[in-house]
């Protein structure tokens, strides 16, 4: 047991500190904890990060104050190990987030005047790009993490480009673009190679990510709610259903939903 640990009733960002240093102990500390580097703890910085983004959804509260333990855990955790490489500890990370919260912020801890969110948003993406040396949009657009989710990033890059007024297509021109790409995808010379294929699907989810982006839609949103639908639908199947019948039932929905009625009921 760690001679120099005071068990509490109610513990605080200070504990989170002292717990994480004595778990990286390489004497009397954990051999788990004490083997780990930036790189083989990402992916469950990943996983936590979801699982707050489930407790959200979920609207449970309980479930979102302890998946936010987890994911400050990992800050506490990635920082821990640069403090031990002299680099930077927790002061310098809360130090780095409050000085651009006051920089970003100028309506709030200076004297700019905004009408409303579009001003503090046009602001923010402006102080971002002078902070961070962007000089042009394609820089800002290169700054997107390529480890963003596709769809995603896809949608970021197209609204950083609308921003720039360069080479953006209306809605009406990208529903036209995503017509050509189901086309072509369905084209024998493309069926017969799977590269080409592959590049024209990778068009058509661009195509269809900026279309969101333009109608003001969430992509990843979208999707994750379509394939819950799936799931739904296949659990019937599965238990028995009419794949037809479900089908049916299916378009019917769709169709009531864009406001078409059948054309028997008009015979």
């Amino acid at each position: 047991m760690a001679a120099d640990f005071q068990f509490k009733d109610k513990y605080d960002i200070g504990d989170l500190l002292q717990i994480m240093t004595i778990l990286r102990r390489p004497e009397g500390g954990c051999p788990w904890d004490a083997a780990q580097t930036h790189k083989s703890i990402r992916r469950d910085f990943i996983e936590e990060t979801y699982e707050v983004i489930e407790a959200i959804n979920k609207d449970d509260k309980a479930l979102l104050r302890e998946e936010l333990g987890d994911v400050l855990m990992q800050v506490v955790f990635h920082t821990e190990l640069e403090r031990e490489a002299g680099n930077f500890d927790f002061s310098d990370v809360a130090d780095g987030i409050c000085k651009k919260l006051i920089e970003r912020h100028p309506h709030v801890f200076g004297e700019v005047h905004v009408d409303g969110t579009e001003d503090v948003l046009t602001n923010w993406d402006a102080i971002k790009r002078q902070s961070k040396k962007q000089a042009t949009y394609t820089s800002a657009m290169k700054a997107v993490p390529r480890e963003l989710p596709a769809l995603m990033r896809a949608e970021k890059i197209h609204h950083k480009a609308v921003k720039s007024g360069v080479l953006i297509d209306s809605a009406e021109e990208l529903l036209e673009k995503l017509e050509v790409d189901v086309r072509v995808l369905g084209e024998t010379a493309v069926v017969r190679y799977p590269d080409a294929r592959q590049l024209v699907l990778g068009k058509f989810l661009f195509d269809a990510a900026s279309f969101a982006d333009l109608i003001k839609a969430d992509p990843e949103m979208a999707l994750t709610k379509t394939v819950d639908d799936f799931i739904d639908c296949f659990g019937q199947v599965e238990d028995g259903g009419d794949p037809e019948e479900l089908k049916k039932d299916a378009d019917d929905l769709w169709n009531e939903v864009l406001g078409i009625k059948d054309s028997s009921q008009h015979a």
